[in-house]
């Protein structure tokens, strides 16, 4: 029997046990993965399968993949989903950016601005940022629920609580009717984040990425990684794992979120649809038809 759920083996994957620690959790690779040239080679390879991977997944129709990826600002979220995804059928490929949340998603559950961005069967939806936000920055900001309108507000443990089950139940359901989720926390530190802060303001070409807003939220720099402990080991199962990349050394974050897609898509088993007879018969006439009188 094939395998329902997909999760594809790797370093950097979150246990569904409970036991993630954030301050245990490296930003950087081992040094003899940072090897520039190498990543880049790597990724170039895995590219080329991934665009393969994705052509069965299209034509087999059955399975669709979601990508989220959540992290601290400065992180290279946009990179990497850009670098990873370079080779892919964008016929086959969406990308959604949650920002700030709309007067008409305000009106909704925390969860209906993304299901309705959802991918459909067989193709991949990348969500940059997603409801995961809403255990994230809301939580970092509790004035926030306030704009969220809710009949009823549970504790401050509780209410939380509640989002993670509400999380927990939406994915395993979208798992069950064949959607494959995989979570990438990239894990910038705070000191490579502070950098790339100044690399922006020094690069006139890169002005337009820095934002005062950005600065000022790595003053709840702590707040945050409280935060995303506690969603990662409520929230990474065997059907919606969650990988803690390290993201302090852009190359291979790339190159590791690049294969954990590769190997999740490899181990579906995806194949292309086979003809039935009527098919076949139907193709044999079209075939003698075009060379009698294609010519």
């Amino acid at each position: 029997m094939a395998k329902r759920f997909h999760s594809a083996d790797s370093p950097h994957r979150v246990g569904f046990v409970g036991r993630f620690r954030v301050k245990s959790t490296p930003t950087e690779p081992p040094k003899q993965l940072r090897d520039d040239t190498k990543n880049d080679a790597e990724l170039d390879g895995l590219v080329k399968r991934l665009s393969k991977l994705q052509a069965r997944l299209m034509a087999n129709d059955r399975r669709s993949l979601l990508l989220i990826f959540q992290a601290m600002d400065a992180a290279g979220k946009d990179g990497t989903i850009r670098a990873v995804m370079t080779g892919v059928n964008p016929a086959g490929c969406s990308v959604t950016s949650f920002k700030k949340p709309s007067d008409l998603e305000l009106d909704h559950d925390f969860l209906w601005r993304t299901n309705v961005a959802l991918p459909q069967r067989g193709q991949i939806g990348i969500f940059n940022r997603s409801y995961y936000e809403e255990v994230l920055v809301v939580r970092a900001h509790p004035r926030l629920l306030e704009l969220q309108r809710l009949p009823d507000q549970p504790s401050s443990k509780s209410l939380w609580s509640e989002r993670f089950e509400s999380i927990r139940d939406m994915e395993r359901h979208l798992a069950r009717n064949g959607t494959t989720i995989l979570k990438f926390w990239l894990n910038v530190s705070r000191r490579e984040q502070t950098k790339r802060f100044l690399a922006r303001i020094d690069d006139p070409e890169a002005n337009w990425k820095f934002s005062a807003g950005d600065m000022r939220e790595q003053g709840y720099w702590d707040s945050y990684m409280r935060s995303y402990q506690e969603a990662l080991n409520a929230t990474s199962r065997p059907w919606a794992p969650w990988y803690a990349i390290p993201a302090d050394d852009k190359r291979y974050m790339r190159r590791a979120v690049a294969q954990i897609l590769v190997d999740t898509l490899d181990d579906m088993d995806l194949h292309y649809p086979v003809a039935d007879e009527a098919a076949l018969i139907e193709m044999k006439a079209a075939k003698a038809s075009l060379l009698k009188n294609g010519r």
